[in-house]
């Protein structure tokens, strides 16, 4: 029987490579394919918490990097925490500043022992070291905590990715280490190797065998094609335990995370939803509406009348469209709340599609509605 105070994963159903289930952790069950709100800096910008949880997000992202910048990773325990502080009950996956350090590269210096860079903020040194990783994420109160690993943009060399991808192993049994036991959460590990399939599987065989309680893959969607990012899932996939959560890190479109899904990845974030509404682009049953676009300026229609949710259901295109042009926060908040919504509801139709065991099927409407949808715009 399941100890309901630890952490287990639970496949609950299977179609092709594809699966739905829940991971079972003492904060609440995260259903999969789980999609996670990114919540960069305590927040997921333009929303409520509230709000973000009654859309079905079960599970949100924050990141190590800054929120040991700031507020700083003592004064966040001081406070009670991440969960108390931004009043968000449920888990809480926080990765590592791996990403962060590679997105900073100018600022940063890698060696064995861990990374030193200058804060964006303020141009401030700081050290973060496996292990410093780690003890963030537990002064912060994460539930799943991500491994530290350097994460190398593609188009890259082999040399650099192959030195990338041991590093990020020694870096891995570290992280273990300093993680320990900690009943109720989880220490996820990362499977590096760029684009290129041995390093890969090297990767996956060897975190394997640290017995970690999650997988991810990381160092995709980081410039490469989408065909390329799939490859390289399909094959990581058969060398991680089927028993084991896999979480694919970053990614992505609504056709990314479907392609993902089918290839048996569990978890995903990506600030995109997020960043998209801020800039004035919903995604919709009827594809993605730019609402910048000057043919939108009297359209009465809402974004989808079907949605449950308010903002694409009951506020017309062109009131959106002014908003967005006018710069009105209002309409940063709408488009935001829409698009997590969508996002919610694509990964609630796959979890409902995989028990069913028409997942096939669901994508094939799904991808048909777009092209429809596209096809009478142009028209």
């Amino acid at each position: 029987m399941t100890d309901p105070l630890d952490f287990s994963f639970t496949v609950a159903a299977t179609d092709g490579q594809a699966r739905t289930g829940h991971i079972s952790m003492p904060r609440g069950n995260i259903r999969t394919p789980a999609f996670m709100p990114v919540g960069t800096a305590a927040t997921v910008k333009a929303m409520y918490p509230e709000q973000v949880r009654d859309l079905g997000a079960d599970v949100v992202l924050g990141n190590t990097y800054h929120l040991m910048l700031r507020p700083g990773a003592e004064r966040m325990a001081r406070l009670g925490g991440l969960h108390r502080f931004m009043r968000w009950d449920g888990p809480i996956l926080t990765d590592s500043g791996g990403f962060q350090v590679m997105s900073l590269s100018a600022l940063r210096k890698i060696d064995e022992e861990g990374v030193t860079f200058r804060s964006h903020i303020d141009g401030t040194a700081h050290r973060m070291s496996p292990e410093r990783s780690i003890e963030i994420q537990g002064l912060l109160g994460s539930d799943i905590q991500m491994q530290l690993d350097e994460c190398v943009r593609l188009p890259a060399e082999r040399a650099e990715i192959e030195k990338a991808m041991h590093l990020s192993l020694r870096w891995a049994e570290r992280c273990r280490v300093a993680f320990g036991e900690q009943p109720g959460k989880a220490m996820f590990g990362i499977v590096q190797g760029g684009d290129v399939p041995e390093l890969r599987v090297e990767s996956a065989r060897a975190l394997t065998g640290l017995d970690l309680k999650g997988y991810a893959i990381g160092g995709l969607a980081v410039g490469e094609p989408q065909a390329v990012m799939l490859a390289m899932i399909e094959t990581v996939e058969p060398h991680l335990p089927a028993t084991k959560p896999r979480y694919l890190m970053g990614v992505g479109t609504p056709d990314d995370l479907m392609q993902s899904v089918m290839r048996g990845i569990d978890m995903f974030d990506c600030v995109m939803p997020t960043r998209a509404g801020r800039h004035g682009l919903a995604y919709t049953r009827h594809g993605r509406i730019n609402l910048r676009n000057a043919r939108h300026a009297e359209d009465t229609r809402p974004l989808d009348e079907a949605s449950d949710c308010p903002a694409a259901r009951d506020y017309s295109r062109a009131y959106l469209h002014h908003l967005v042009r006018s710069d009105e926060i209002l309409g940063m908040m709408l488009l935001t709340w829409n698009n997590l919504a969508y996002y919610q509801a694509l990964m609630a139709g796959m979890r409902a599609a995989i028990a069913a065991g028409r997942l096939a099927d669901f994508v094939a409407e799904t991808k048909d509605g777009w092209a429809r949808a596209e096809a009478e715009a142009k028209g």
